[in-house]
């Protein structure tokens, strides 16, 4: 058409004008320049990444200000307000608001009737708390290998793991990428276990249009400083099992009947309990943080896309793989899995090191789990002593060695979910920064054996 522009006359015409600075960084950048790791200039300024958690006075403040005011701090209405309203993010009929993600999974088991003697099936790559629970109930945590391109426990693996004595499966959505619920929940109802979803990363995540969290018996979340929906610490069990979400109830208020108000201890209790509520100004924080929620995950799933097409055909780049079934992520994290032999043999801790220095921040994710000492140490209990043989737990490691895990674990890089809330030009930014490593791979590697 006559008013279009050619590429080059647009580049042209917006350099007079002082406009090129806006645009993609992909277009302009020289993946060639020196890294700053070798002395260039980095590609960014890590100050100017997008802060978490974020807060706005003008708009979060009033309910917050209006509980600390009202001297009522311990659970009451505006507790109530946040379970209403994350049971309806979430699509479920109830939800209960705990101190933390671990003792929302920790409480779950419980009133799943998960104890000493049990198996429950979970993936090794996780944070430590997926297994903590598990071992605070007594149970055994059995490990099932993941898919490396999902970093997703991996369901074809899942049935040579059950025994007589699993109770329960734990699909975990790490990373804000959702597990393949559908093969899982078939496998579940096959050999009659509990499902209880570990969806402390996954905030609004959804599988086939239903949210994480809503598809098993029960799910659990985090509301943990560094999660898409931050609180400071806190968490929340979400279900449609109305027995199971007064048990619940009741299990975190010192096991008093469910209904009896707070500090009230009018009828003795019915159940061994601990006390695990939340607090008023809590959820005043957690309602603030809800309403930025959904359009935040619009963005970080948009900006993941756009980042993956960006890197992943740098050589030696994996990106993660959605399942088919995913309708939306939460990413959490964006992870990506690094192969060194395509960086000339670079290890990923350089690689790390050169992307830092370029100011993109980054990490390696997870160590191995599976094989750490804290359980050992536990196994030496008399819980587990007593419950298990001990054949079962001289063998564990042996009977829980996953492969493909302790690969990824060698492999993984993180970016953080708060640099997917930055702009597109940030992303083209973070790709620029990878390629530009890649191109200097071989002078990086010899600077780093100096």
């Amino acid at each position: 058409m006559k008013n279009q522009l050619t590429r080059r006359e647009f580049i042209k015409k917006n350099a007079l004008t002082g406009l090129v600075a806006g645009l993609p960084v992909s277009l302009l950048a020289n993946h060639n320049a020196q890294p700053a790791i070798l002395g260039g200039a980095p590609a960014w300024n890590k100050n100017n990444w997008p802060i978490w958690p974020q807060w706005n006075p003008e708009t979060d403040e009033k309910e917050l200000i209006s509980v600390i005011r009202s001297g009522v701090w311990s659970r009451a209405a505006m507790v109530t307000e946040f379970e209403k309203q994350w049971a309806a993010a979430v699509g479920t009929q109830r939800c209960l608001a705990v101190v933390n993600g671990t003792n929302a999974l920790v409480t779950a088991l419980a009133q799943y009737g998960i104890q000493a003697g049990d198996e429950v099936i979970v993936p090794p790559y996780t944070f430590i708390a997926t297994v903590s629970a598990v071992l605070s109930n007594g149970a055994l945590p059995v490990f099932v290998d993941v898919d490396p391109e999902t970093f997703q426990i991996d369901p074809a693996k899942i049935e040579a793991k059950i025994t007589p004595r699993t109770k329960a499966i734990i699909p975990v959505h790490i990373l804000g990428l959702p597990a393949d619920m559908t093969p899982i929940m078939a496998i579940a109802k096959k050999h009659n276990l509990v499902v209880i979803e570990d969806a402390c990363q996954a905030h609004l995540a959804e599988y086939q249009n239903k949210k994480v969290g809503s598809i098993g018996n029960a799910g659990c979340f985090s509301f943990q400083n560094s999660k898409n929906l931050a609180v400071g610490e806190g968490g929340a069990i979400v279900s449609n099992d109305n027995a199971f979400m007064d048990r619940c109830f009741s299990f975190t208020n010192f096991g008093n009947p469910y209904g009896t108000a707070v500090g009230s201890v009018s009828t003795g209790s019915t159940m061994q309990g601990t006390k695990l509520r939340w607090t008023e100004y809590q959820a005043a924080i957690g309602l603030a943080q809800l309403r930025r929620l959904e359009a935040q995950t619009t963005l970080r799933n948009e900006n993941a896309a756009y980042l993956k097409s960006k890197i992943k055909d740098i050589p030696g780049i994996r990106p993660y793989r959605l399942y088919d079934q995913v309708t939306r992520a939460a990413f959490h994290l964006f992870p990506f899995r690094y192969e060194a032999q395509e960086f000339k043999g670079l290890s990923r801790a350089d690689f790390l090191e050169a992307l830092r220095a370029e100011d993109i921040p980054c990490s390696s994710g997870y160590a191995v789990l599976n094989t750490q000492p804290f359980l050992a140490d536990t196994f030496k209990s008399k819980i587990y002593q007593n419950a298990y043989s001990k054949e079962t737990l001289s063998s564990y490691n042996e009977h829980n060695h996953c492969p493909q895990n302790d690969q990824l674990c060698k492999e993984a890089v993180w970016f953080t979910q708060n640099m997917l809330l930055a702009s597109r030009n940030d992303m083209d930014r973070i790709a620029s920064a990878i390629e530009k490593v890649y191109q200097n791979a071989e002078q990086i590697k010899k600077r780093a054996k100096n």
